[in-house]
């Protein structure tokens, strides 16, 4: 009878735990997901080879996003490139360095609802929702070619740039350390908790990628344990227009952007692809990945 007791009491402090840790995920799952960074990575960002235009821009229901346009010294009209950052990401960076990131293309960066300098709460629907109207107020540019309007995306950006690209007219599409999703993700993480209940946040990019018909670049870290590149695997065995997969060199989750290696590529895959004429790039996104 005690024994009985005992089994009963610890059953039931195992019942209570397990259910404070689902009531405290599903609470606090915006926190899990993102984590606004606020403070900018580079004060009074400049790009050496483009103007360089701070903006803020309304979403739909009205709330200010902020961040920069690029454009090339010449007159246009050109390529043009819009980039969705990571979980923790505050893209001032991307000014910095988009010369050598996007050489000759315009370049769009907006900080999330609740990154930077813009405002709001992030969330997966507001991040798709904005990314549309990025794209389009973008292509709308009277520099900017809007047949030739690529998406990158990295880690979490990686799962607004497929969404994007399901519902725009993506010329191209730059992968960054992506995922099949952030719900398998976290259900690797929290083993015991059932998250497919109480996670609102899913970034399914899984479910959207063989819909997908832009020539698709994937760039893995070559030491990545947020992404595990068996996450990455299951994505790229999906992806309709799959160009290219590559793992950079010495990289790491944190660290991919930043590296030459990495900036050199994508680059290289962007001018390539952007340099086609339209009708050859039909017929190239219709081949078989390299």
């Amino acid at each position: 009878m005690n024994n009985s007791r005992k089994v009963a009491g610890v059953a039931g402090l195992v019942s209570m735990v397990w259910v404070g840790v689902t009531a405290a995920i599903a609470a606090n799952q915006r926190r899990l997901v993102f984590n606004p960074t606020i403070k900018p990575e580079v004060d009074n960002p400049r790009s050496s080879g483009h103007r360089t235009r701070a903006i803020v821009l309304r979403a739909r229901d009205g709330t200010k996003l902020s961040g920069w346009l690029m454009t090339p010294q010449i007159p246009g009209p050109h390529p043009a490139v819009v980039y969705f950052g990571g979980r923790s990401e505050e893209v001032s960076w991307v000014v910095r360095d988009a010369g050598k990131l996007f050489p000759g293309m315009a370049v769009l960066a907006v900080n999330y609802r609740g990154y930077g300098n813009s405002h709001g709460e992030p969330a997966e629907a507001h991040m798709v929702e904005d990314g549309r109207l990025l794209f389009d107020w973008l292509a709308e540019r009277p520099h900017v070619d809007p047949q030739r309007v690529a998406v990158v995306g990295r880690s979490l950006g990686s799962g607004v740039a497929v969404q994007v690209a399901l519902e725009c007219p993506v010329h191209s599409l730059v992968l960054i350390t992506p995922y099949d999703s952030i719900l398998a993700i976290a259900k690797r993480k929290f083993r015991a908790v059932p998250v497919e209940y109480v996670l609102r946040h899913r970034f399914e990019s899984v479910k959207y990628a063989s819909a997908l018909t832009a020539p698709t670049y994937v760039l893995r870290a070559a030491f990545d344990d947020i992404v595990p590149h068996s996450h990455t695997d299951l994505l790229v065995a999906k992806l309709g227009k799959l160009h290219l997969d590559e793992t950079v060199p010495d990289s790491d989750h944190m660290n991919i952007p930043y590296l030459a290696a990495t900036q050199e590529r994508i680059a290289a895959f962007l001018g390539t692809r952007f340099a086609l004429p339209l009708a050859d790039t039909v017929v190239a996104a219709a081949l078989p990945a390299q």
